[in-house]
């Protein structure tokens, strides 16, 4: 078990620094293990209380472990494009300064350990799916993600949170739960944090 928990560990560094060896700088990385014995990693150890330090990057250009850290310029760089994918979609535009806010705190260069990347951390069959060529790119990161979040609202009646749960956990996760949300705890948690930071109209104050 020991050696198993080893191996994965060092892969699980090699795949993170792998995937970010050419940015200018690294990020802080955070891992847990959860009662399955699988290992995590991320760079937004708000995801989940669990995470704790076990890297950390140089510089700070990555770095989100928690909101203090967002700026009113990172903010205001995106705010047009949330607009415009907003007015195009029909959405309010504070629900995806939400998501955004929840997924990425506003790190267009956020990558989870499932591979979810960007602004609204798509995961790629998503971006594929949404036709977004450029994970990175913000413009088509946040079109992308707010084209996926329209199609939920439709699929669930409006019900922002099943839409947030099927944003979270799939679309089918919700179906399968008898369209409510799954009984998984990182969603359970995600879905409440959203909708607390949409009460708020979404951006956080800086």
């Amino acid at each position: 078990m020991q050696l198993k928990f080893t191996f994965l560990l060092v892969f699980g560094f090699a795949l993170i620094l792998a995937t970010r060896a050419a940015d200018a700088q690294s990020a802080n990385i955070y891992s847990f293990t959860d009662e399955r014995g699988v290992v995590h990693f991320s760079n937004l150890p708000h995801l989940d209380k669990r995470y704790k330090l076990v890297y950390r990057g140089k510089g700070g250009g990555m770095r989100v472990p928690g909101y203090s850290r967002i700026s009113a310029a990172a903010i205001a760089k995106v705010s047009p494009i949330i607009e415009a994918a907003a007015r195009q979609n029909g959405l309010d535009p504070a629900l995806l300064h939400a998501v955004i806010r929840a997924e990425s705190g506003y790190n267009p260069r956020a990558l989870s350990i499932k591979g979810a990347s960007g602004l609204m951390q798509l995961i790629p069959d998503t971006a594929r799916r949404y036709g977004v060529s450029d994970i990175w790119d913000p413009h088509e990161n946040i079109h992308g993600g707010a084209r996926y979040l329209k199609d939920l609202l439709a699929m669930f009646n409006n019900n922002v949170e099943l839409a947030l749960a099927g944003y979270n956990a799939g679309e089918n996760a919700v179906i399968r739960a008898g369209r409510r949300i799954p009984n998984y705890p990182e969603t359970m948690a995600y879905v409440p944090k959203v909708m607390g930071y949409l009460r708020t109209h979404g951006v956080p104050k800086v």
